[in-house]
């Protein structure tokens, strides 16, 4: 099995170089917000591990909501620009295979960031590494299933819809054995590749494993002072909660609909967001320790085809930004926006609720998860407010949703499967 890695390349757009810079993320552009995989400054298609890339541009946009309440406003950088993506395998491989094969351009859109200095590939491989930012909590649908494995699986989906006969007086286990052979005749041929998972690295095997025991050892381990802090935290936290302001006023209409422009070119979108943590070291606290219960869930719980019960998103992650007072948050997803959201609201409130809710102006919540994003109106205000547009977007596999990954999966086990009943047979036609 090969395992997926997020990279989060974050820096500071130099000053009086926004306006060159976007001019210069839209030339890499086929249609609005939308990539073309073969353009001249990063070609993302040569990359074969690369599942997802954005570039977007992220301005100090609500950072003056706590001004509106009095509150101090942190100094913060005007403009950033963020270079964010998942891959097969390590993120440092996939960042050093970018300087490689695409290094000019690279150089040319980073050139627009403050400090930029990577004028050899090794240089500009170390100088990504270092705006590389750690990922607080980071999910991937199904961990282990690789770019390879998308489109190979997609094409044998298709050889067998296209070459399955029709007939419901036709015996399934003919059939299928009639399509096997046809699979095997094209693989001999070379017209068709399914190629064997390769073995899980040792050293992040060893490192899951780890975490796997290490994280709730520690939480063992600590329990006592648990015991103690817990009822001082509940108390603090309930009386933070009556008092945290909420902030959700209705979104521009022109900035929504500048940001439904960007949306539903494909069967799947993006979504970036970014808003500050409320003030003070409880929700500082609450926030990391959160988001480690997250990826700790994402790591060993929800890496199997769904987050909680959403079925519709590829990736996701929350990052820390200037000094875990601001929190990103990206994601790549089937479907439209507010089918999105929805899915969040009526199936995850209270998981949105417990990391969200640290966010300053969420709408109010009750003991951390209750209320919050189950006030639909302003839960829906609150995100649109935060979302930022993605400059540019690109996947490596266009048209294909989750559901069609997991069926072609299935496709899949059924060809290597051993011997199949009638009723099992039947089953496995039906997915063609």
């Amino acid at each position: 099995m090969t395992p997926q890695s997020p990279f989060t390349v974050v820096a500071q757009v130099a000053q009086g170089r926004e306006a060159s810079l976007r001019q210069m993320l839209e030339r890499m552009n086929r249609q609005s917000g939308m990539a073309d995989p073969e353009n001249a400054l990063l070609p993302f298609a040569l990359f074969e591990r690369l599942h997802f890339a954005r570039f977007a541009l992220l301005p100090d946009t609500t950072m003056a909501d706590l001004e509106a309440f009095g509150l101090p406003r942190p100094a913060v950088p005007p403009l950033y620009l963020a270079f964010v993506g998942e891959c097969d395998g390590p993120a440092r491989e996939q960042l050093e295979e970018f300087a490689q094969k695409a290094g000019s351009g690279l150089r040319r859109i980073f050139a627009h960031c403050a400090g930029f200095d990577g004028g050899s590939t090794a240089r500009l491989v170390a100088w990504m590494k270092a705006h590389d930012l750690p990922v607080g909590a980071n999910y991937v649908n199904r961990i282990g299933r690789t770019v390879r494995q998308v489109h190979e699986e997609s094409a044998l989906q298709k050889l067998l819809s296209e070459s399955a006969p029709r007939g419901v007086a036709l015996d399934p286990r003919a059939v299928r054995r009639q399509l096997l052979a046809h699979v095997k005749a094209e693989r001999a041929a070379g017209r068709l590749t399914l190629t064997p998972p390769e073995s899980t690295p040792s050293d992040w095997r060893l490192r899951n494993g780890l975490h796997l025991i290490g994280v709730p050892l520690l939480a063992l381990l600590l329990l006592p002072i648990w015991i103690v802090l817990l009822p001082v935290g509940i108390v603090l936290l309930r009386r933070q909660e009556k008092r945290d302001p909420a902030f959700h006023p209705r979104p521009d209409a022109a900035d929504v609909q500048a940001m439904q422009r960007l949306e539903d070119h494909d069967l799947s979108n993006s979504f970036t967001a970014l808003g500050p943590v409320k003030p003070g070291w409880l929700r500082r606290a609450l926030v990391r320790l959160v988001l480690l219960a997250i990826d700790y869930a994402c790591r060993h719980v929800f890496g199997k085809g769904h987050l909680a019960r959403i079925q519709t998103i590829h990736f996701a992650r929350w990052v820390f930004m200037d000094d875990r007072r601001r929190v990103l948050f990206c994601s790549n997803y089937d479907g439209s926006h507010e089918s999105y959201m929805d899915d969040f609201v009526n199936k995850a409130a209270w998981g949105l609720n417990l990391v969200f809710s640290n966010g300053f102006g969420w709408p109010r919540t009750d003991w951390l998860i209750k209320g919050g994003a189950r006030h639909e109106l302003p839960f829906k205000h609150y995100q649109r407010r935060h979302q930022l547009p993605t400059q540019v977007w690109y996947k490596a596999y266009p048209g294909l949703t989750l559901s069609d990954l997991e069926r072609n999966r299935r496709i899949r086990e059924g060809v290597e499967a051993g011997e199949m009943n009638e009723q099992q047979a039947l089953a496995w036609l039906r997915l063609l």
